[in-house]
C-alpha cells in the first residue's frame, strides 16, 4: 500500500492512536471495551507486555493500529489474539487488510501457531468478511453476548485460523 508504514509503538506513542481509538470504543458497536474507556486503560491494555501495539501511518498521520498478544496465559499462550482499529477517515482504503497481513506475519515470527478473535460482533459484517478473506473461520457463536449501542443484544463470533 503506497506510502503506508506499519511500525511497533510503545506506551509513549499510544496517544497518536487515541483520538480514533476513543471514538471507536465510544461508538459501542464493535468492541467489548467500556464506552468511556480512559487513555490510561487503553494504553495499558494495548502496550503492556506481552501485548504489542503497531501503528499504520502515512505522511506522519496515524490511520490505524493493531494489538498482538497471547490469547490466553500459560498453556494457551501459543495462540495469538489480535485487535484492529482504523480511523474513520481512512476506511475503505485496504488499511485493515494490510494490518491483518502484517499481524499474521508478526504472529508467525513471534512463534504463535494460530490466531483467534474472541469477540467479533456479528453485526460488523465488513469485519467478518475481511477476516474470512484472510483465512479466519467462525468456530463459535455466543448468542446475545454483546450489548450493541443501537441493536441491543447481538451475537459475538469466535474466529480462528492456523498460522
Amino acid at each position: 500500500m503506497s506510502g503506508l508504514v506499519i511500525r511497533e509503538i510503545g506506551a509513549d506513542e499510544f496517544v497518536r492512536v487515541w483520538p480514533f481509538f476513543q471514538m471507536i470504543a465510544a461508538g459501542g458497536d464493535t468492541y467489548t471495551y467500556p464506552r468511556d474507556i480512559t487513555l490510561e486503560q487503553a494504553r495499558s491494555m494495548w502496550t503492556t507486555p506481552p501485548a504489542r501495539c503497531f501503528v499504520a501511518e502515512r505522511d506522519g498521520q496515524a490511520l490505524g493500529c493493531y494489538r498482538l498478544a497471547p490469547n490466553q496465559m500459560g498453556p494457551g499462550d501459543h495462540v495469538a489474539n489480535g485487535s484492529y482499529m482504523v480511523a474513520p477517515q481512512a476506511r475503505r482504503q485496504g488499511i485493515a487488510s494490510t494490518l491483518c497481513e502484517h499481524s499474521l506475519e508478526q504472529a508467525r515470527q513471534a512463534g504463535f501457531s494460530a490466531m483467534q478473535f474472541n469477540a467479533v460482533v456479528a453485526s460488523n459484517t465488513s469485519a467478518v468478511r475481511l477476516w474470512q478473506r484472510h483465512g479466519f473461520r467462525i468456530v463459535g457463536q455466543v448468542p446475545g453476548a454483546f450489548r450493541h449501542a443501537l441493536l441491543g443484544p447481538t451475537d459475538l463470533y469466535v474466529m480462528h485460523r492456523a498460522l
